[in-house]
């Protein structure tokens, strides 16, 4: 065993009321959505004009459409006979499985509701609405895998590095990758940079250019960290790429797409004021 390893017991249960449980976890997720989403999008509406009473019915969209995506693409991309075969236990929840890239998919399908239904209004699409939302989502993300190691949940192959982590709650004895704290670090730094390019050279930016460059980083990151993760079901064992990585190389090539569609359009990425 490693002596500089880090001996991870951490009770996922922050409160227990009887049967209901208040886990680190749910506060994490919900904490990313509001206030600190919720609140880092509506400056960006203060800045651009646009009215923060626009902002609650995209937070309820947003938070709908990460649930369910999140839950559906854990079910459908991983086990999808099981939960076929007996649908009810897709809405159980709380059990756990949720899945970044079924999150991401929700966020778009009701981004791009929320777009077609108040944009007209005010004057943003899609892109403008994605290109903001996006930067949140990277804080977000970084809260929701500080989640994920509150449960001792999702992490990496064992490792001599320092760092390692020893989960003793899932009954480990040798210390893995603590895959939940590079993620969580990828998705700060990106979201620290994208947040600084917005403040910096939001008039020299297109429309989709933000949102191109957070699938290709983002994405590319988690593909790269797949390597050192542990399979999360048994039919991974022995492929080549995980399904993680299968499902990033899409988004990534989405993204790449987007970033070009971003240069040829040359759509400013501030509201233009008629």
């Amino acid at each position: 065993m490693n002596l500089l390893s880090v001996i991870w017991d951490m009770d996922p249960v922050l409160v227990s009321l009887g049967p209901l449980e208040i886990r680190y976890y749910s506060l994490l997720f919900v904490t990313g959505l509001y206030p600190l989403g919720y609140w880092i999008v509506k400056q960006f509406y203060k800045r651009e004009g646009v009215s923060a009473d626009l902002l609650e019915p995209l937070l309820y969209a947003l938070f709908i459409g990460t649930l369910v995506g999140a839950r559906l693409g854990h079910c459908l991309f991983y086990d999808p006979w099981y939960y076929l075969a007996q649908p009810v236990e897709i809405l159980k929840v709380w059990e756990g499985g949720l899945a970044s890239h079924g999150g991401a998919i929700g966020c778009v399908i009701a981004i791009y509701w929320y777009a077609k239904k108040y944009g007209k209004k005010v004057g943003f699409d899609f892109w403008w609405v994605v290109d903001r939302v996006v930067i949140a989502t990277c804080f977000a993300g970084c809260l929701i895998r500080l989640g994920n190691l509150c449960n001792s949940e999702i992490y990496g192959n064992p490792t001599d590095l320092p760092w390692g982590f020893i989960f003793t709650l899932r009954g480990e004895t040798v210390p893995k990758h603590p895959t939940q704290l590079y993620e969580a670090l990828s998705y700060l730094i990106l979201g620290v940079s994208l947040l600084l390019l917005y403040i910096k050279r939001l008039d020299k930016l297109y429309r989709a250019e933000i949102f191109g460059i957070f699938f290709i980083v983002l994405f590319g990151m988690r593909f790269l960290i797949e390597f050192v993760k542990e399979p999360q079901e048994a039919f991974e064992q022995g492929m080549v790429l995980n399904m993680g990585q299968w499902l990033s190389v899409p988004f990534i090539v989405a993204g790449i797409a987007i970033l070009v569609m971003a240069f040829v359009r040359k759509v400013p990425c501030r509201i233009v004021k008629k």
